[in-house]
């Protein structure tokens, strides 16, 4: 699997969400500035219905193939790489984006965790995870339930149906003030109800699941009836953003996906650009260079100034090995995207790649900028410390390590590296306060740990 463009990697809830929230567990996290910026798009108009600030809201993409999204406290939303790829158009997971906002403002992951030993809480699947659990697992829980899901049904069971209702409604009004049809929220729930009939599981009476969760149906009934009174029911989806989304699912598909399954949804024969970019990802996880690179050469020639195209061609570049060739479309894709942090890390690493002396002074200011924008990256700090020690700067080669550590999660190297950071560091400077910040975050995360034990 490429190491960049997905950029995944494991961040912490305590990265994402706040440093003094405990969380629930480590996330593999999925990294990509288009798609990014297309969840930031779709969910911009939900938010502000919901009176939020679109800049303190963040909607996250996980790698996890069981169709779900849950709110773990704070203002984010966890939206499943699989929940994407079970969507056929923007307005559904806008749907599922707005129900989530309603537990957000409702603050029900802060209620429940009174309840229970979770600090996040799933809440769209229904019964995806639960009710595959308690149908015997096996043949009903594939496609439904993934390793270490099963551990989510505490959390399926935290929520009360006045919760849900309350989820569901706010939802609905969110849509409604934005000006966005509910059609989509309503195709997903059906979906999500066509897996139930397709897993063949069925509520028995007194079934604790059922207990505190209303009954699909009964939530379609409900949200249908809603939905058709408002004046946005009949409004067109919006048609740039279906196209962008379209193009955002053959690109996660092509990543995560078998490459023999990616070949069979996106065959040679298809010319499209969402068929190009699933299977550039493809060939790409398969070292097929040439045929990657041919893909990516498709992609540019039907749109140069595409930088999202340009950043795709600049990995494949990098990654067979020609740093040098990289260079050019990955620095029109960052000057495209106005520095975007994700593509000027890429940028900054094939500058780092060339191993040339001259190019590390702009690989050092591309990565710095990078950072600032985007703290919560691990692979930038990991350049970042790389150009940091090439240049002769141990101490702030030892800070960035120890910002890299601390978001993937090695809280014992994070505060050896802070602490040597810290020695080095001109006493009271801002990179001493940082190194000492992250020195105290350090240990009080082992402690926290310790004490779990």
């Amino acid at each position: 699997m490429p190491k960049l463009r997905i950029l995944a990697f494991v961040l912490t809830f305590l990265a994402l969400c706040s440093w003094s929230t405990t969380p629930a567990t480590a996330q593999s996290i999925l990294r990509d500035a288009e798609t990014e910026a297309l969840l930031h798009d779709m969910a911009t108009p939900l938010v502000k219905a919901a009176g939020l600030d679109p800049a303190n809201v963040d909607i996250v993409l996980v790698n996890d193939s069981s169709v779900n999204a849950f709110v773990a406290g704070g203002q984010a939303v966890y939206v499943n790489s699989g929940l994407i790829n079970e969507a056929d158009t923007a307005g559904q997971v806008q749907g599922v984006i707005a129900h989530e906002l309603g537990h957000v403002t409702g603050g029900h992951a802060v209620l429940n965790q009174g309840a229970s030993a979770a600090t996040s809480i799933s809440l769209l699947s229904l019964l995806l995870g639960a009710a595959a659990a308690a149908a015997g697992g096996g043949e009903a829980a594939m496609g439904v339930i993934m390793a270490g899901q099963q551990a989510a049904m505490g959390k399926f069971l935290a929520y009360t149906r006045s919760q849900e209702a309350s989820a569901d409604a706010a939802g609905a009004h969110y849509l409604a003030t934005a000006g966005i049809s509910g059609r989509g929220s309503i195709e997903f729930f059906q979906k999500l109800q066509n897996l139930e009939f397709r897993y063949g599981y069925r509520p028995k009476d007194g079934d604790e699941f059922y207990s505190s969760h209303p009954l699909t149906g009964d939530r379609i009934a409900t949200l249908q009836d809603t939905y058709e009174k408002d004046p946005a029911w009949n409004k067109p989806d919006d048609p740039k953003l279906q196209q962008r989304f379209v193009r955002m699912k053959a690109k996660l598909f092509g990543y995560l996906a078998e490459p023999r399954d990616v070949f069979r949804k996106y065959p040679a024969t298809d010319n499209s650009v969402p068929a190009h970019y699933a299977r550039a990802y493809a060939y790409n996880r398969e070292s097929k260079l040439d045929d990657a690179r041919a893909e990516t050469e498709a992609l540019v020639t039907s749109d140069p100034n595409d930088p999202y195209f340009l950043e795709l061609e600049g990995q494949v570049l990098l990654e067979s090995g020609q740093p040098a060739q990289a260079l050019a479309p990955l620095r029109k894709a960052t000057q495209l995207t106005g520095n975007q942090p994700l593509i000027a890390t890429l940028f900054g690493h094939a500058l780092m790649a060339t191993e040339d002396p001259a190019n590390f002074k702009e690989a050092e200011r591309v990565l710095r900028a990078a950072v600032v924008r985007d703290r919560d990256n691990p692979f930038a700090w990991y350049q970042l410390g790389t150009i940091y020690a090439a240049n002769g700067d141990m101490p702030r080669a030892r800070l960035a390590s120890a910002e890299q550590q601390v978001l993937s999660g090695n809280m014992q190297e994070a505060l050896m590296s802070a602490q040597a950071a810290e020695a080095g560091l001109p006493n009271g400077s801002p990179d001493w306060l940082r190194a000492q910040d992250i020195e105290m975050q350090a240990r009080a995360e082992l402690e926290r740990r310790k004490k779990r034990r």
